[in-house]
């Protein structure tokens, strides 16, 4: 369905179309002509509005992290949301495409700090060079105008994504409902520790992939997320009830 307001910027890289469009309350990023990457609430800027991207927080209930790497930025709602609540957090976000960088600090007020590095190269290659230092999390959110890119899910992206992570460290993965029929969850379990995964009511999958179990009873997963909740000034409730192990 295409998405109602004007359209404030266009451009094209070789990879297709970049669109900014914006109905005065929502500004929103997409790709193709009837397709939302992202979304963009004026009055509430911190706030994601995506229900992914609020479940992909989930996994701050499992660890407490310091470093962060983020494949796919879209405007930098999740980046924007950590970099805001979580001062103590140093980002690394990883995007292809030149241009999208620059819009999502033109159009969605991405912060320029020290703190939020913004990378531009494909996610596979960086995940296969040489790291200096391990992360805490990685959130792995990589599509195009034709929807999840596969190589997000095939066994060379997901032990590259493993060996970038600390011993106690999460992979969160964003793919579609129809991906549970596929080899991800098998390869996730045979390499993590800990695998659960939430549905969305638009049609999401995360996943959650841990190197260590976390061991919180659902009680006291369900007392965190009140916690978590304050501190975004949104709810995550409703994902940790949908909250599954497998």
């Amino acid at each position: 369905m295409a998405i109602s307001g004007k359209e404030i910027h266009r451009s094209y890289d070789e990879y297709g179309a970049i669109r900014v469009i914006d109905d005065g309350n929502k500004r929103y990023l997409a790709f193709g002509d009837n397709d939302e990457q992202s979304c963009w609430l004026k009055s509430e800027p911190l706030s994601p509005q995506h229900d992914y991207t609020r479940a992909m927080l989930m996994a701050l209930l499992f660890i407490e992290p310091k470093r962060c790497i983020t494949l796919g930025l879209g405007a930098g709602a999740l980046n924007n949301c950590l970099h805001h609540h979580y001062p103590q957090i140093k980002q690394q976000v990883v995007e292809l495409r030149s241009e999208v960088v620059l819009c999502a600090y033109k159009y969605f007020q991405l912060p320029r700090s020290k703190r939020l590095e913004l990378i531009t190269m494909d996610a596979y290659d960086f995940l296969h060079e040489k790291h200096p230092r391990k992360v805490d999390i990685i959130f792995s959110d990589i599509y195009s105008a034709e929807g999840l890119d596969e190589k997000q899910l095939s066994p060379e992206f997901l032990t590259a994504s493993y060996s970038l992570l600390k011993n106690d460290g999460w992979l969160v993965l964003n793919c579609w409902r129809e991906h549970q029929s596929g080899d991800c969850l098998a390869l996730l379990k045979e390499m993590f520790t800990d695998v659960r995964g939430c549905t969305t009511s638009c049609g999401n999958w995360v996943l959650f992939a841990g190197k260590r179990e976390n061991t919180h009873s659902e009680k006291q997963l369900k007392g965190a997320a009140k916690k978590l909740n304050q501190q975004l000034g949104f709810s995550l409730s409703a994902f940790v009830n949908r909250l599954k192990k497998y």
